[in-house]
């Protein structure tokens, strides 16, 4: 912790130095204000650090997540696991002593992925893993089948645009970081779509799996016809792109019985821990 406050800090220096900073525009603070300020801090923040690693809230966040994910499970958006989730969190703010604890009502998406599968059906069968993406259509209920298209960008899946009509995009784009490469995931379809496929299938969004898909929300565009989408492994990604590369036909079977239902309502879980010495301020 200490040394990822010392990077953020230390990322300041060249934008601020020499520079006025201001809270308000009746109170100008300089460089050595901000940083005589910080150093104010240096007991509590070693207060905090020795608790959370050496005292008696040592693992106590990781216990706390392993009960929560354990007892809960996954929450997704609108399900009875959320709202299970919310009770859970409500009581465990309640019980921890903080103040103001409460419930705003909002309303959230409601999308449940269903029963899907994918299947390889040439060269040969081989069972796919995958997850449906967040706010995916459904397949037909017979299912698609298509052959295949590997491309390992949008640019090569628009200069490939007259191969990709009727088939399914695999997409098996390189990892470089989460923020550049999760464009795929939430992008995918609707580029796939554009040019004519039936689906699109995201290779995960991980720089690397143990044959597991990382699943995630995706976005449609009013004017893009609305595909079914989701992800896959790391590991059938790249085996698919090498039969592809050998010139190989691939043909898949993909079945995903998602359903998007009116928003449901939920709740914001709020709370608030009110300051000893400025309990007025935010």
């Amino acid at each position: 912790m200490k040394y990822i406050f010392l990077i953020f800090f230390m990322s300041l220096l060249p934008q601020y130095a020499g520079k006025s900073l201001r809270r308000d525009d009746s109170y100008p603070k300089t460089f050595e204000d901000i940083k005589n300020e910080i150093a104010g801090y240096t007991g509590i923040a070693k207060a905090i650090i020795d608790l959370a690693v050496h005292g008696k809230a040592q693992n106590r966040s990781y216990e706390r997540l392993a009960v929560f994910a354990d007892t809960i499970g996954p929450r997704l958006s609108g399900s009875k696991n959320l709202d299970a989730a919310i009770k859970y969190i409500f009581s465990a703010l309640q019980e921890d002593g903080l103040e103001n604890v409460h419930l705003e009502p909002v309303k959230v998406p409601h999308w449940e992925r269903g029963e899907e599968f994918a299947m390889m059906l040439e060269p040969r069968n081989h069972s796919i893993a995958i997850l449906g993406l967040g706010n995916s259509v459904a397949t037909p209920p017979e299912g698609i089948t298509a052959e295949v298209i590997v491309v390992a960008s949008f640019d090569e899946l628009h200069k490939r645009a007259q191969e990709a009509k009727g088939k399914i995009v695999v997409y098996n784009e390189p990892f470089i970081s989460y923020g550049e490469t999760v464009r795929y995931r939430s992008r995918g379809a609707v580029e796939a779509a554009k040019v004519g496929a039936v689906a699109s299938l995201i290779r995960s969004i991980a720089s690397f799996s143990i044959h597991s898909p990382h699943t995630g929300w995706q976005n449609y565009q009013p004017d893009v016809p609305r595909i079914p989408t989701a992800c896959i492994s790391v590991e059938d990604a790249e085996m698919m792109s090498r039969m592809s590369f050998r010139g190989t036909k691939i043909v898949v079977h993909l079945k995903m019985g998602a359903k998007t239902y009116p928003d449901s309502p939920s709740f914001n879980t709020v709370a608030e821990i009110v300051g000893s010495k400025y309990p007025e301020q935010v």
